[in-house]
């Protein structure tokens, strides 16, 4: 659908004055923004979301919440030799001794993260699992989006302030909470110095405050909650890390996420797909949540580079040798090709290399590139997945006109967890959809990119 269709071609189920509207969200914007050096279209409307895909949005949290616990469980017992040494092997690839010993320690034992965020592609079969975050960008930016929208649309996910009080939830009956932030995470601080602002203004406990890069865990009040927004492999940049996980070991301080590289690790998908464990996960999700699991989550491998006998081949590809993904031709090359994790290149686009798009030099470079780097920065492969193109509205505020643009779309519900262990419940708090232009195949925030809150159509069929 060309950029410059008319608007009477998109179905515009409110009533609203779309000029007024953007300029109510330009207006509002606070100064200095919620991204440093961030730009983004301002839609004008929600992303409509169907009552099907709601009641499926709403049950995800609890599905992968459980996901995460059985990680957790799958991890501790390939450490006591209940399961196979493998899989711990894997997942410590890479990993610094303190970090491993942070991870394995009791006092972390069942904790698993707080905040989850599924990144979800939307497909014409539905949604597509790609990446899971727990330590995710984006809060303040979808608190604020569903905060402004809610003035004029009701339906908002959420309400105007789910996001705010989700967040708040996870500190528990904390009086105090701060979150920290890493030089490589800086980027997000304005949009969290806004969540907390504005959870403050309510005068509701916990007080939320933020620390900028060099904070120092011994100024934090003893009792105090702490929300670590840095993912672990900014350790080795972050003296002042390990003391704050010291003080979380002598129970001073609480912190989420707790200090556990391998559910910050694209591998637990893979995990969850290898035929080896299958067992395992129906015994510890049932077969409802595997089945659900894998309806979402695409085939994904560990880019293992260990020699195979010669009758073996690799699941679902049947090749024998890693080696023959460089000869497969272009349209065979249906896959993405990621880093798993503890990198400063596993997060938003960087580290992800889509075979279909690259020639065969790039794709073969690239898959040299993962087998070489497996014992300190593993990769894996995952099928693609074709996204549906969706119009979305936005307004042209050069040109003073509402446009149309058909483009991908990745949505980020936000979860938040309430309470520890059995008593844990994931609550669904709001969402935000980036529909990026057709032409780009990696969905990401960027200035072509509409951003909106998600909403549950009025009238939408069942």
């Amino acid at each position: 659908m060309p950029e410059n269709q008319t608007n009477a071609e998109v179905p515009n189920p409110a009533n609203v004055d779309k000029k007024c509207f953007a300029q109510h969200v330009h207006q509002a914007l606070p100064e200095g923004g919620l991204f440093a050096g961030h730009e983004w279209r301002v839609a004008t409307e929600p992303f409509w979301l169907d009552q099907q895909q709601f009641k499926e949005l709403e049950n995800m949290g609890r599905v992968l919440l459980a996901f995460y616990q059985a990680l957790n469980r799958l991890y501790r017992a390939s450490v006591e030799g209940k399961q196979p040494e493998w899989i711990a092997h894997w997942l410590e690839l890479g990993k610094p001794e303190q970090v491993i010993q942070w991870q394995r320690s009791s006092r972390f034992k069942s904790a698993v993260p707080q905040v989850i965020r599924p990144d979800l592609l939307l497909t014409e079969d539905g949604f597509r699992l790609t990446e899971l975050d727990s330590v995710p960008g984006g809060i303040g930016l979808t608190a604020w989006l569903q905060q402004i929208y809610s003035d004029f649309y009701p339906e908002i996910v959420g309400g105007a302030s789910g996001m705010l009080e989700g967040f708040a939830s996870i500190f528990g009956q904390s009086p105090h909470a701060t979150i920290v932030f890493s030089e490589e995470a800086e980027t997000y601080q304005p949009e969290m110095e806004w969540v907390a602002r504005a959870w403050n203004q309510k005068g509701t406990e916990p007080e939320i405050s933020v620390k900028s890069p060099g904070w120092d865990s011994d100024q934090l009040k003893t009792g105090t909650a702490v929300y670590r927004f840095f993912e672990m492999f900014d350790w080795k940049n972050m003296p002042e890390a390990s003391r704050l996980w010291e003080r979380a070991m002598n129970r001073e301080l609480t912190v989420t996420p707790p200090p556990k590289t391998f559910l910050e690790e694209k591998m637990g998908m893979a995990l969850f797909w290898n035929g080896r464990l299958q067992d395992f996960w129906i015994q510890e999700l049932g077969r409802g949540f595997v089945r659900r699991l894998k309806e979402w989550i695409p085939y994904t491998w560990v880019v293992d580079p260990t020699p195979m006998p010669p009758h073996a081949a690799i699941p679902e590809l049947n090749l024998t040798n890693w080696e023959d993904l460089k000869s497969l031709s272009q349209k065979e090359r249906r896959f993405a090709l990621k880093i798993s994790g503890f990198s400063e290149s596993a997060w938003g686009s960087r580290g992800v290399y889509i075979g279909s798009d690259l020639s065969s030099e790039e794709w073969s470079d690239a898959v040299d590139q993962a087998l070489k780097g497996f014992r300190d920065t593993p990769y894996i492969l995952q099928r693609f997945q074709n996204t549906a193109l969706t119009p979305m509205r936005w307004w042209d505020f050069q040109n003073d006109r509402e446009r149309v643009q058909s483009g991908r779309v990745r949505l980020c519900p936000y979860y938040f967890v309430k309470g520890r262990g059995d008593q844990a419940e994931a609550s669904w708090a709001g969402a935000m959809a980036t529909i990026c232009p057709a032409d780009k195949k990696i969905i990401h925030g960027m200035s072509e990119a509409v951003l909106s809150p998600a909403a549950v159509a009025p009238n939408s069929s069942q």
